[in-house]
Formats: C-alpha cells, structure tokens, sequence
C-alpha cells in the first residue's frame, strides 16, 4: 500500500510542558537515585509518563505528598492551600506553573478584589475538575462560577446563579476553543442589564489558540487524520474533535499499537498529528509504524 505521512510541524508539547518536562529532567539527572514527585501527573500522556517514570518521577495526589521531598509543581499550576501543605510537610518545591497560567491566576485575584464589594462576579470558561481550572478557583476560594459549554450556561442561568445586573468578567481555560469561548462571551454579553459591565479577558494561550485554524487546515489537506493524544488530555479532546469537524476520517490513538489497517486506502495522503501533551517522539513512532503499512 503506497502511503504519504506528514508530521504536523506544530504538533507536540507547548512551552509550559516542555519547560515543565526539563525541569523534571534536569533534577533527576543532577540527583541519581533520589526520586522526584509530581502533584498530579506532569503531562496528559500515558506513554511519556512511562518514560518519565523510568528515570526516577513519581505521581502522587495532594493527598499524598510525601513529607520531606522534593514535590514538581506541573505547568497546570496549583491552588495556594497546594503550596500551604507543602510548606507543612517540608518539602522542597519545584515551581514548573507555566507563566501564562501563572499570569491568568494574577488577573483573576485582581478581578476578584475589584468585583467582591460590588456584588459582581468571575464566570471562568473550562473544563469542571481539571488541574488547572481547580489552580484558577483556588485562587478565590472557589467563588466563581465555572462552565463548560453553553448548555451549562444555560442551566447557570435558568437557576439563578448568574446576576446579570451586575459586573461580571469572564476567563477562559487557557487551552480550551476560542470558538467556544466566543460563544459563552455573546450569550453572557446579550443579558446584561448594562453590557459595558461584561468584561471578557483573552486569556487562551497564545500557542493553543492560532494552532486551531491551522489544524483545520491540515486536517483539510490530507485524506486520513491519525491525532495521537492521552485519553485524559483535555486539549486533546479539544483539537481532536476540531480535525474530526473538518476531516472525517479522523482517528485518535494513545500508541502506535492502536493503528488499524482498515482505516488507509491506497494512495492516502496521511496526516500525524497531537495535542500540546503530546511528545514529538511519539508523533514520529506513529509515522513510521504507518509507513510500513507500505
């Protein structure tokens, strides 16, 4: 079977995982032997978690931070009572908060400050009990209000939980749809009592958000879509219904094992593609189990 393969240049882990994955590196290379913990898995992605495990990085929950060791905190960041228990328990911490998230939680206590005495409030666009998203309410002591799509919107609304009289701003997750985001904006901006209190921060990463017109366009281009993802990836489920929307023959897989032969036709022209927790090692692995379909 006669296959093209192109690898999405764009593809593979945004500057937060990479900063976040080099740190972890660099600590278990310079300390032989001692491990190193990560507050929640350090990437979306079963099979660099595997490789990451092999040199030494170890996964616990806030629940189970170890006393006395050395705690990552992941580019997802942490709400402060995180950093409060590690203090508690003597523990050397890594700080690898990707400095855009780190800059959303900044604005968001800024917002809150501002909000509080006039009775406004934070409406935060994500993903209910994702990492970052649970940094972000931590921040305020959870007083927000988080949505995940505008049929929860709707349910907010038709509960009462959103008091359109008055200021309201809104966030977005920084890796979710800028679609998406635009959506809830208008449905928030068309019931306000007074819309110039609406105030709508762009707080989608930068990175994340000129990658979706750009997938689109490559899904477009090719005749199958092979998107490799970890099946937790919340930017994964993102850009992999993005390529299915715009080529549907669209396929995700967690590992090359996973390909089907089925799903090629001779003279395909095959794209390779993956989420910002996807590694660039295992886009490649992908192309070249693909290749010998040949």
């Amino acid at each position: 079977m006669a296959l093209q393969v192109e690898i999405d240049p764009r593809s593979g882990f945004c500057g937060g995982v990479i900063r976040a994955i080099s740190k972890a590196e660099e600590f278990l290379e310079a300390h032989p032997g001692e491990p190193l913990y990560s507050v929640g898995a350090i990437v979306h992605n079963e099979a660099e978690l595997e490789r990451l495990e092999g040199k030494g990085l170890r996964t616990v929950s806030k629940d189970s931070m170890p006393a006395g060791q050395t705690l990552l905190i992941r580019a997802h960041g942490e709400p402060p009572a995180t950093y409060a228990q590690a203090r508690e328990l003597g523990c050397r911490v890594i700080d690898c908060t990707c400095p855009v998230v780190l800059q959303l939680q900044g604005i968001i206590r800024e917002a809150y400050a501002r909000l509080k005495p006039l009775g406004g409030q934070i409406v935060i666009f994500g993903k209910i009990g994702h990492a970052e998203v649970l940094g972000l309410e931590g921040q305020v002591d959870g007083d927000v209000l988080v949505v995940e799509n505008e049929a929860m919107l709707d349910e907010a609304i038709a509960a009462g939980r959103i008091d359109f009289s008055k200021p309201i701003e809104v966030f977005s997750q920084t890796t979710k749809s800028p679609s998406g985001y635009a959506a809830i904006c208008s449905r928030l901006l068309e019931r306000m009592v007074r819309p110039e209190e609406l105030r709508v921060h762009d707080t989608i990463c930068r990175q994340v958000a000129s990658r979706h017109a750009q997938l689109a366009d490559f899904a477009r281009r090719h005749d199958v879509i092979i998107f490799v993802s970890g099946r937790q990836s919340s930017n994964g489920k993102v850009l992999f219904d993005l390529c299915r929307g715009a080529n549907a023959r669209t396929w995700q897989i967690g590992s090359p094992d996973e390909l089907r032969a089925e799903w090629f036709r001779d003279g395909d022209r095959v794209g390779v593609c993956g989420a910002t927790s996807t590694p660039k090692w295992l886009l490649e692995d992908v192309a070249q189990k693909i290749l010998q379909e040949k």
